[in-house]
Formats: structure tokens, C-alpha cells, sequence
């Protein structure tokens, strides 16, 4: 089945973000690697399945921007968690003042993404990376989810929104989720830069996501109907995603 045409587009995007913006340390705070390595020992003490194999399921970025070495990728699915733009992004994609939003993994549903299997024989040193990205800003939870695979199932470490922190927006309609993507923008770029960058790596995977083709419909219907929109040459392009 041939993928949905996306209606967001990074020229869109860039015109109606055309400024860069800078980065503000005291948006987020983030947590120090000395920080981060008892609960990243502890995750790996809890692996279940065979020795000296991690695997990891992404689910957004990480499926664009894996930022890891890896031996194997497998798409596969996960029950019972869906993926869902709940966690706000003061920082990166956002500001304080306009946070965008970034994915996780909430409850119910099914999601599809893509399996990583790491390539290290040290856990910590292999994980580390990953672990460091997503837990640093204290919006996830890590949990080894069960994820179905072609080539049979595999137990991946995944990242939950954490529910507790601040950063859970809970079930905001996507109307709303989509007004605040389509206004936010951080250091990394526009928060709608995520977003398109998400569906296009779901649509090249075959991943029929309703979600992401809803908001990325709706942002860029926002994003038309900005003021002040002039060209840009592919201003967002030139930013480091992430």
C-alpha cells in the first residue's frame, strides 16, 4: 500500500519559523551521566532474555536518528502502549513560553516501530548513548517491552511517559496538540520538524500511523495560516534535528 502524501513539508516548516533560536540551559534541567548510571545499571540487572543481547524499540526519533551502532533492525510491535505526542518540550523543540511536544509511549493500544539490536559487549557502554538522550530530561520511564518481530519476539528496552512529571500533558485533543506544535521552536529547530521527520520515517517503513498523519494535517494547516510567512531556503534543513 503505497504511503499517504504528507502535507507538512520542511518549506512550509521554515517559513513560518524562519529566525534561529537560542538555547536557554534553565528551560530543562538535565541530568548529569553520574546521575543517570544507577538507573541505567539497574535497567540492565532487570534484562530479561538471552546474555550479551540489547535490543531497543524506537518508536520516533530513534527511528531517524538512532545515534547508536547497531548489528540488526527488525519493525516490530508492541502491546499494550501506543505512540502519542503527550510529553512537552521546554527546551531542543520548545521554549518555556511555547513548549512544543515530543512522542512516547502511553497506555493502550499497539504501537509499530523498529527494533535495534545494539552492537557492544559492554551493556553500559553500549547503552549509555541511548540511555543519556532520552532519560536526561526526566520526562521517560524505561521498561523491557515484549516486541513482536517476523523473525520471531524479542524483549527491547522501551521508553513510557512518566505519567508523574511535569512534563506529561495527558489526553490533550490533537487540535490542541497541533497548535502548539506548529507554534514551538528551540535550539534544535520547530517542534513540527519532529513531527514530519517522524511521519516521513513511518511512511518509508510502511507504518500506518492515524496519529502522526492527523497532527501532521493539522499543523500544516496552522503553519498556512500563519502571519508574517516569508521564504526561507531551507532554513529548517540546516538545523541539527533531534
Amino acid at each position: 500500500m503505497a504511503p499517504l502524501p504528507l502535507s507538512l513539508t520542511l518549506d512550509l516548516i521554515a517559513r513560518a519559523h524562519p529566525d534561529p533560536v537560542a538555547d536557554d540551559a534553565t528551560a530543562l534541567h538535565l541530568l548529569s551521566d553520574a546521575e543517570l548510571l544507577p538507573g541505567l545499571e539497574g535497567a540492565i540487572a532487570d534484562k530479561p532474555g538471552p546474555a550479551g543481547e540489547i535490543w531497543v524499540f524506537a518508536y520516533g526519533s530513534l527511528m531517524w536518528k538512532p545515534e547508536f551502532a547497531f548489528r540488526e533492525q527488525r519493525l516490530g510491535t508492541v502491546r499494550g502502549f501506543h505512540r502519542r505526542f503527550c510529553l512537552l518540550q521546554r527546551r531542543f523543540r520548545g521554549t518555556p513560553e511555547r513548549p512544543g511536544f515530543v512522542l512516547a509511549l502511553d497506555r493502550g493500544g499497539v504501537c509499530k516501530g523498529v527494533a535495534f539490536r545494539l552492537d557492544g559487549d559492554d551493556p553500559v557502554a553500549t547503552l549509555m548513548p541511548v540511555w543519556r538522550r532520552e532519560m536526561k530530561g526526566n520526562g521517560y520511564e524505561a521498561r523491557w517491552l515484549a516486541v513482536d518481530t517476523a523473525s520471531g519476539p524479542v524483549h527491547a528496552l522501551a521508553f513510557v511517559v512518566n505519567r508523574l512529571g511535569d512534563r506529561y500533558a495527558g489526553r490533550l485533543t490533537e487540535a490542541e496538540i497541533a497548535e502548539k506544535i506548529a507554534a514551538a521552536c528551540g535550539h534544535l529547530g520547530p517542534s513540527a520538524e519532529y513531527l514530519l521527520r517522524t511521519a516521513e520515517a513511518c511512511a518509508a517503513l510502511g507504518i500506518r500511523d492515524r496519529h502522526l498523519v492527523a497532527l501532521q494535517a493539522l499543523v500544516a494547516e496552522r503553519l498556512r495560516g500563519c502571519g508574517a510567512v516569508r521564504p526561507v531556503a531551507d532554513a529548517v534543513a540546516e538545523r541539527r534535528p533531534g
